[in-house]
């Protein structure tokens, strides 16, 4: 039965209705009780005594399934006062049970409250269970035999269900009034926890009765059965307690966590359904930083004591921020939190500040204070999921948002999501459009003008798709798909094709097109394996193109990611005779070193600056430095988003070499820019004058 879910507290809400119920209860069980007595009496053999004893002594810490820790504890000694029932009538019944009712609440430690209303549930269980049982007051366990044919086995097990229907009946409602919630939900749930173990405790005592009628002193057999039973499912719990923890931390794990979120989420959903004030569920998925370093420098075991010691904090910073707060290791050095009962997502947010504030202090292991650092991802019910997965998952992405951020807590936000259902099937048609040539995947192309003397210099070519059903695909939402999955690699192979291709064929169609250069952008991940070169060696000499004509523009985090695979890389480009530009100048990691160490021919300034040179004072004081340094180091320089005249003639006074933006072309398609290239040929783009 439930009733240990009463718990031994009062309760917090609805505390009048609840102790009405009890007061109610107890005072109904104990008028009919006192009655029950003076009506039948108490007419008992020997038999009875056994079997008295046998209840009282099922009840004690050796034979009860569970313990005072337990929520849900099976009482043996139903067993034996249901077969007293049978036996020798309602009365004697109770009367044993209020004993061992009496010896169970001392070792377990009930209020007296909650001891009353076990005895009062137990004793209008017996009298309901009564009303169908022949009349069985006879005081001799010999008389009962006789009346044990089939049809009275039926009606004592239409008892027994009797019996417990009441039972899980009045426990039940008394839980719904001390928590609230689903009044169904919570009968059900005592049902289903109650069948197994009650049912086999109650449908055994016909058995009982019988083998009392052949010799009374094969009943206390049944306590051998008892013990072994506990036994074995206190070892069966023991592993399944093993299941629920971590080995390292004693914490809660994944499983565990798991069935808790639900079981709150579902305690959510019932407040809402009563018309409760709805509140927020959060779960906060903390990663340590630079754990690897500890295990590297110190030692596994080091790092073992570090995982024990972060768990303890946050189980202490958890509990000061929420009694209801609930602390779990993930694996690795992965920490979940669970917080309840918030208000909203800033409420959440609070929380998980408050707890993060467990590892502002350096931790001590052998006199060695070692700082730990963690990222915080938070994702909020019902606003980021509504179930364990989908709160998990999204508060993963809000943790990799904070590390890629250089914060320590972020929470879950759409647009951080790389990994929507969404990008997803974006994904897959995109891989799908690149194994066909007519898919809607296209190159533009964006003139590059020499600022001094307005002729056309180059090209940057812009990749542009259509999608079938979606319409044009903004190309930044486009890479952010693709760069973290492998059909980066093939869109990277098909725009490099696609760029020599067009360049043979601008050497057949146009002479002014044949001597523009082409710049193509390529990723990380493309520069990490020799595989890019050789594409570029093999299709440059099988268009028959002049290698200068190709350039290549990489990013500072290109070098950042793996030095020394990316300059072999690069150096085997510009032995080749294809030009590097570093793209996004001035929003990375640049350093002489750096800018030293990379086989670059040009450096290209974001637009970001540029875009503020007329109106800014400090972009204009750091376009004007990133001039003179990538002059000084011999470099050519092109500036991205030239919009007016006016920032054109400040860049060409700089000594700016190249710029590119919508003052002097959008981008277009391949045949438009041969019209424009044909158009611009007799006269320069811009005047110079």
């Amino acid at each position: 039965m439930e009733q240990s879910a009463l718990r031994n507290v009062a309760p917090p809400r609805h505390r009048r209705r609840f102790f009405a119920y009890v007061i109610v209860v107890v005072a109904v069980a104990g008028v009919w009780f006192v009655s029950s007595i003076v009506r039948e009496g108490l007419q008992v053999d020997a038999a009875f005594w056994v079997f008295a004893g046998l209840a009282v002594v099922a009840d004690t810490p050796l034979f009860v399934q569970g313990s005072r820790d337990e929520n849900i504890p099976t009482f043996p000694s139903i067993a034996f006062t249901f077969a007293i029932m049978v036996a020798y009538g309602c009365a004697p019944a109770v009367t044993v049970q209020l004993v061992a009712v009496a010896v169970a609440a001392v070792w377990l430690k009930h209020r007296p409250w909650r001891a009353a209303f076990n005895a009062a549930q137990f004793m209008l269980s017996f009298q309901a269970a009564d009303t169908l049982l022949p009349e069985s007051n006879v005081g001799s366990i010999n008389d009962v035999h006789e009346r044990l044919d089939t049809t009275g086995i039926l009606w004592v097990l239409a008892g027994a269900v009797t019996w417990f229907v009441v039972n899980n009946l009045l426990v039940a409602t008394a839980i719904w009034l001390r928590f609230g919630g689903s009044w169904r939900v919570v009968f059900s749930r005592a049902v289903k926890n109650d069948a197994l173990p009650n049912g086999a405790l109650l449908f055994s005592a016909p058995g009982l009765v019988a083998a009392a009628h052949v010799d009374v002193l094969l009943v206390p057999l049944a306590l051998l059965t008892l013990f072994a039973i506990r036994r074995m499912t206190r070892l069966a719990a023991q592993r399944a307690q093993a299941g629920r923890l971590d080995p390292l931390t004693g914490l809660p794990n994944r499983r565990t966590l798991e069935c808790e979120v639900a079981a709150r989420l579902q305690e959510h959903a019932e407040r809402a359904e009563g018309g409760a004030a709805e509140r927020r569920l959060a779960l906060l998925l903390l990663d340590l930083d630079a754990f690897k370093q500890v295990n590297d420098a110190l030692g596994h075991r080091v790092g073992d004591r570090l995982l024990v010691e972060v768990g303890q904090r946050l189980i202490a910073a958890a509990e000061a921020s929420g009694p209801d707060n609930l602390v779990g290791r993930l694996g690795g050095d992965e920490f979940a939190v669970v917080v309840p009962h918030l208000r909203d997502t800033a409420d959440a947010r609070r929380a998980a500040a408050e707890i993060m504030s467990a590892l502002a202090e350096p931790v001590q292991l052998d006199g060695l204070p070692i700082d730990v650092g963690a990222s915080v991802g938070v994702a909020v019910y019902p606003e980021h999921g509504t179930d364990f997965a989908e709160l998990m998952q999204h508060a993963d992405v809000a943790m990799y948002d904070a590390k890629g951020r250089g914060d320590n807590l972020a929470v879950y936000a759409p647009e951080s999501d790389h990994n929507t259902p969404e990008r997803l099937s974006l994904l897959a048609d995109l891989r799908q459009a690149l194994k066909n040539t007519s898919d809607g995947v296209e190159l533009y192309y964006q003139p590059q003008v020499g600022l001094a003397s307005g002729a056309v210099v180059g090209v940057e070519a812009l990749l542009r798709w259509r999608h079938p059903t979606r319409g044009p695909i903004d190309p930044e939402e486009l890479i952010k798909v693709a760069e973290h999955s492998p059909v980066m690699r093939l869109l990277t192979l098909r725009i490099i094709d696609e760029a020599i291709g067009q360049l043979a064929a601008w050497r057949a169609l146009s002479p002014v097109a044949d001597r523009v250069r082409v710049a193509v952008n390529v990723s990380v991940r493309d520069l990490h394996t020799g595989e890019i070169a050789d594409r570029i060696a093999a299709k440059l000499a099988q268009a028959d193109v002049d290698p200068s004509r190709l350039e290549l523009e990489i990013t500072e985090s290109a070098l950042m990611a793996d030095p020394r695979r990316v300059l072999s890389t690069l150096a085997r480009l510009k032995k080749l005779g294809v030009a590097i530009a570093l793209d996004d100048f001035g929003t990375g990691y640049s350093s002489m070193v750096h800018l030293r160490r990379l086989p670059l021919a040009e450096v290209k300034i974001d637009r970001s600056f540029v875009l503020g040179l007329a109106t800014d004072p400090d972009d204009a004081a750091i376009v004007h430095s990133m001039i003179d340094l990538a002059r000084a180091l011999g470099l050519r320089v092109v500036a991205e988003g030239v919009e007016d005249e006016r920032t054109w003639r400040m860049l060409v006074e700089a000594g700016c070499d190249v710029g590119q933006g919508w003052y002097f072309a959008r981008p277009m398609p391949p045949d438009r820019l041969l019209d424009w290239l044909s158009k611009t040929a007799a006269r320069p783009v811009i005047s110079t004058k």
